[in-house]
């Protein structure tokens, strides 16, 4: 079952390191060792969801120093892309004759980028808190970057459930949630001309909420690559 991930309170948010070799080492060919794959998997799918959360926590909050060790903790996501990625190709090169499991390894090679991406929008927006934008910006301008950050974690969490069942039928849902976040950014953008903010705080909100439709857009991906499951 995937739980909700919780929002990291500034504190709470550790730099953290992994041997890059390490997961690549612990595979085994067969079916234990898609196993472990999946594992892996849905740890950096957990990763990314603690990763918005946190971001969008210690925006609002302007907590630089939280930012700072999020930043650092985007390396963990790297090092088991990396790490993954290889132990994949590795497996794919193995002799097989089981087509179920080839199509496993390759979505496996496919969602990697997408969610490495996303680690990297979830540390850009943590990063724009040292900036301290959230204190020029309106009281619904806030509201409105904290029901992005919500709606995101919440598709993060039904990607991550959609890849655990291997359910292709979620893509759907997905993108109806995704144009919620659509909708947010235009009515962001509004806020941020009705507010009379200044030019350059209007450009780093611009960038700011990107961010979260990407990673919206980023988990709408991983699911629709759930099809190549499908045998055809």
């Amino acid at each position: 079952m995937i739980e909700p991930a919780p929002a990291l309170p500034g504190e709470a948010v550790l730099a953290a390191s992994v041997d890059v070799a390490a997961v690549a080492r612990s595979i085994a060919p067969g079916v234990a060792g898609l196993v472990k794959l999946d594992e892996e998997v849905l740890r950096i799918f957990t990763l990314v969801r603690e990763a918005l959360a946190g971001a969008t926590e210690i925006f609002l909050a302007t907590d630089r120093d939280a930012a700072r060790a999020l930043v650092a903790r985007d390396q963990l996501i790297d090092a088991l892309h990396r790490s993954l990625e290889k132990a994949v190709l590795d497996e794919l090169i193995r002799p097989s004759d089981d087509a179920d499991r080839q199509r496993k390894l390759l979505l496996i090679l496919r969602i990697l980028p997408e969610l490495e991406r996303s680690g990297d929008l979830a540390e850009h927006i943590a990063s724009h808190a040292a900036q301290g934008l959230a204190r020029w910006l309106t009281p619904r301008a806030l509201s409105l970057v904290s029901q992005m950050g919500a709606v995101g974690l919440e598709m993060w969490g039904m990607a991550a459930a959609a890849y655990a069942n291997q359910d292709p039928t979620a893509a759907d849902l997905l993108r109806a949630r995704d144009d919620e976040i659509d909708d947010l950014h235009v009515s962001l953008t509004a806020e941020l001309a009705a507010g009379g903010v200044s030019i350059p705080v209007a450009i780093e909100m611009g960038l700011v909420a990107r961010y979260f439709e990407r990673l919206g857009d980023h988990a709408v991906n991983v699911t629709r690559r759930l099809d190549l499951l499908q045998s055809h």
